[in-house]
């Protein structure tokens, strides 16, 4: 028999790993003397041992290397197993690729501006919700008189129905590109999922459907005034050039902690707001 030390020698492992294995049952010594508690392990314990550190590298945590272990798994079962585990690693592997892009793209626009971005660019995953909206094309002079008559009949609809309208409201731009004439805009409320139940007026071109949801949503947020949105937009597209990616939809504007109809007039220089564009890899 080798004592702990010699053994941990032998098998390149530390005294600590060996007696956290023993604790969590991994792997007992083939005998502890009584009288000085000294572990002892034997040669033939190196095989288990092995296994144990082949899972580890492999990415299994000890609680599901003690379940292999205790398992008496076939071959296939482990191959399985291992299967999984590799998808794992390659998602992550996946997703630190994708965060050293953004770095280095964030290293390259700061090198290129010689000042920190501002505006900061963040991906994220949005979830589909239930909206009331209207689709409207005013010209951008008309934009602020169609967008108040807009909202007050989408408000109204909601009350008329006992309907609870939801945070935050927005603008869904559906033209493809910067247009001052016939600008394909969709006002819309997110409401309770029962609004998908009541008839919405059709003489009022009024919708009431769910807004899908979106995996890979570019978002920054803006302060300021309500007139500077191009800045955050150029902002969203020019990190998305930068990553190789590309709007996969129209853009999303979203009303933070604050509503058109509600917001003074001075209130619109100094507003919150998040502009949100989904994106997708350039074909």
């Amino acid at each position: 028999m080798l004592k702990i030390g010699d053994f941990s020698r032998l098998a390149q492992v530390t005294v600590r790993a060996l007696r956290l294995y023993d604790e969590l049952d991994l792997l007992k010594p083939a005998r502890i003397d009584p009288a000085t508690d000294y572990r002892y392990y034997t040669l033939e314990q190196l095989p288990r041992l092995n296994r144990i550190l082949a899972l580890k590298e492999s990415g299994f945590a000890l609680d599901e290397i003690r379940a292999v272990l205790e398992g008496g798994l076939s071959p296939d079962q482990l191959w399985e197993l291992l299967a999984v585990k590799q998808a794992e690693i390659e998602r992550e592997v996946q997703t630190a690729q994708s965060r050293l892009a953004r770095v280095e793209a964030r290293l390259r626009q700061i090198r290129q501006e010689g000042a920190l971005p501002a505006y900061e660019v963040v991906v994220k995953r949005v979830e589909p919700v239930v909206v009331a909206s209207r689709r409207v094309v005013p010209a951008l002079a008309d934009m602020p008189t169609y967008r108040e008559r807009q909202y007050r009949e989408i408000y109204d609809w909601l009350a008329a129905n006992a309907l609870e309208p939801l945070e935050p409201e927005m603008a869904i731009y559906h033209s493809a590109g910067y247009v001052e004439q016939d600008i394909d805009m969709e006002l819309a409320v997110p409401a309770p999922r029962a609004a998908l139940r009541r008839p919405a007026p059709a003489a009022a071109h009024m919708t009431v459907r769910e807004l899908p949801g979106v995996e890979t949503m570019a978002c920054v947020v803006h302060q300021g005034d309500i007139w500077d949105v191009g800045q955050p937009i150029t902002a969203l597209y020019t990190w998305l050039s930068q990553h190789g990616l590309t709007s996969a939809g129209p853009y999303r504007e979203l009303h933070l902690y604050w509503r058109e109809l509600t917001a003074a007039p001075e209130a619109l220089c100094d507003i919150t707001l998040e502009m949100q564009v989904p994106a997708a890899a350039l074909a």
